[in-house]
C-alpha cells in the first residue's frame, strides 16, 4: 500500500466527485486492464528512477516459466487489478486530503508463486506429506535460492507498481486542481502479505507477514478498512513479541460468495453512502458489511502501533 498527504483540504473538493473518479479510472487501468504501452517513469518530474533498469535487468534471472510474460508485466506496471485492491481519495479528521492505493505484484507474482509451489511438490522429501500443500524447500539448496530470488523480485515489482500508480494519481490531481497547486508530502509505502529477512534472538529468519505489516519502532504503516469505513495511518511501536508486526487491515468476516448471497446492490448503496464509487453487482463482495470493524481491529493492537491519522474515503476506485 501507499499513501500521501496533500496540501489540498476538503474545501477544495467539488460537490460532485464523479468526474474525479472517472479521470482516475482513465489514468490507471483496473481489473485485467493494462497500459497500451509501458509507462516510462522518466515522464514524471521528481520520480526517483534509480534502480529501475537494474530491476528489469534481473528479470532474466527469474524462472523460465514466466519469462515469456515480460511484455505483459511491463504493461501491467502501474495498474490496479481487482478484488480488494483500490485507489482512494480520502480526508482526515483535520480536513487534509490524502491519496491512498492498494495493489500488488499483479499476475506475475501469482504465476511465480504457482511455479515454485509446483517445484516444491515434486521434490523427494515432500512425497509423504499428509497434504501436498505442505511442501517446503530446504535451506541452502538451489531450489530455495531460486525461490528467494523470484520472491524478492516480485515484491520489488509490487513496490514499483505502486510507485507508478501513485505518480499517475498525482498527475490526475495536479490537472484537476490546477488553481490550488497541490503539493504532496513524502509517500508512505507499506508492504503486506510479504516475506522479509530479519534477525531475532540471534537468528537470521525469513519472516512471513501474511495478513500483516511491519511495525518496527517508528515504521509508518497503513491499515485499511473497507470501501466505506475508512483507514488508519499508523506508526509502529517495535513490539518484538509480534516480530515487529501488526495487522494489515480489517480482514474479511465472510467469504466473497457468502457476501454475494447475503447482500444486494441496495445494501451496497446504503453502506457506501457519501462515497463516490462503484455501486453495482460486480463489487458487492467488497461491501463494508463483509469486513470486520476496522476500529475494533485497531483497538486490539494498541501495543503494536500508535495512530497517526484516521482517514475516510470520499472517492474509491475498484477493479
Amino acid at each position: 500500500m501507499s499513501a500521501v498527504r496533500t496540501s489540498l483540504t476538503a474545501n477544495d473538493l467539488p460537490g460532485d466527485l464523479s468526474r474525479l473518479r472517472s479521470k482516475i479510472e482513465q489514468a490507471i487501468p483496473v481489473g485485467r486492464g493494462m497500459h497500451d504501452d509501458p509507462v516510462e517513469p522518466g515522464r514524471f518530474h521528481g520520480l526517483a528512477t534509480s534502480g529501475w533498469d537494474d530491476f528489469w535487468g534481473r528479470f532474466d534471472g527469474v524462472a523460465d516459466a514466466v519469462r515469456f510474460r515480460q511484455e505483459r508485466a511491463t504493461r501491467q506496471m502501474g495498474t490496479l487489478g481487482s478484488g480488494n485492491h483500490f485507489v482512494e481519495v480520502c480526508t482526515d479528521e483535520a480536513g487534509s486530503v490524502w491519496l491512498m492505493l492498494h495493489s500488488g505484484s499483479r499476475n506475475i507474482g501469482k504465476e511465480l508463486a504457482e511455479h515454485h509451489i509446483g517445484v516444491a511438490q515434486k521434490l523427494p522429501h515432500n512425497q509423504d506429506l499428509v497434504d501436498r500443500d505442505l511442501a517446503v524447500f530446504v535451506s541452502d539448496t538451489p531450489q530455495m535460492a531460486a525461490y528467494r530470488n523470484d520472491l524478492f523480485w516480485a515484491q520489488e515489482y509490487a513496490k514499483y507498481n505502486r510507485t507508478l500508480m501513485m505518480a499517475l494519481l498525482k498527475d490526475v490531481i495536479r490537472k484537476e486542481f490546477k488553481k490550488a497547486k497541490p503539493v504532496f508530502e513524502p509517500e508512505i509505502s507499506c508492504h503486506h502479505n510479504y516475506v522479509a529477512e530479519e534477525r531475532y534472538d540471534g537468528m537470521d529468519l525469513l519472516v512471513t507477514r501474511k495478513g500483516a505489516i511491519r511495525a518496527g519502532s517508528g515504521d509508518y504503516g497503513i491499515i485499511p478498512g473497507s470501501m466505506g469505513t475508512g483507514s488508519y495511518i499508523v506508526k509502529g511501536l517495535g513490539n518484538e513479541k509480534s516480530f515487529n508486526s501488526a495487522s494489515h487491515g480489517a480482514g474479511r468476516r465472510m467469504s466473497r460468495n457468502a457476501a454475494k448471497r447475503r447482500f444486494s446492490t441496495k445494501d451496497l448503496e446504503e453502506q457506501t453512502r457519501g462515497v463516490e464509487c462503484r455501486k453495482d453487482s460486480g463489487v458487492v463482495d467488497e461491501i463494508p458489511g463483509a469486513y470486520k470493524s476496522i476500529d475494533q481491529v485497531i483497538d486490539q493492537q494498541r501495543d503494536l502501533v500508535e495512530i497517526v491519522a484516521r482517514l475516510r474515503q470520499v472517492v474509491c476506485v475498484k477493479g
